[in-house]
């Protein structure tokens, strides 16, 4: 069995920092690496289209992401910004894969300062837009 002792590679928290504080990035996607001890960075993108976003989350693989996911307010209030993290585990990933996202998943998810929301993905309905939105817009009114 693998042991959760997963540790969160440096440049996961810069890229992180960089979306956040920066706003280089609209979202990064983190994998495990091949050996499942680092959480690394496996794609960083500043492209707006929430599809794009949706077309790096695997069908039958783990993954975590980080999205700036930005929305409107109503009322004239403009737009708010919230930092989401989404842990991808879709119900045909393999069995040992999701064990493993499952129990490193707080490793990342504590290093991350300023996360405001989370996700938790199983198939695409729960991580589409409208599904996204509703969770974070919940705590702006």
């Amino acid at each position: 069995m693998v042991c959760a002792n997963v540790a969160v590679a440096d440049e996961s928290l810069t890229a992180f920092n960089d979306l956040k504080l920066g706003k280089k990035y609209k979202f990064i996607i983190f994998t495990l690496n091949d050996a499942k001890t680092q959480i690394v960075v496996e794609h960083t993108s500043s492209e707006t289209d929430y599809d794009a976003f949706l077309e790096k989350l695997p069908e039958n693989e783990c993954k975590y992401a980080i999205y700036d996911f930005e929305y409107e307010i109503g009322g004239g209030e403009g737009k708010r910004s919230k930092i989401v993290f989404f842990t991808w585990s879709p119900d045909t990933a393999p069995i040992r894969s999701k064990m493993v996202y499952a129990s490193s998943k707080d490793a990342l998810r504590r290093a991350l300062n300023g996360v405001a929301s989370d996700v938790q993905g199983t198939d695409f309905s729960e991580v589409a837009y409208e599904s996204v939105l509703e969770k974070v817009s919940r705590g702006a009114h």
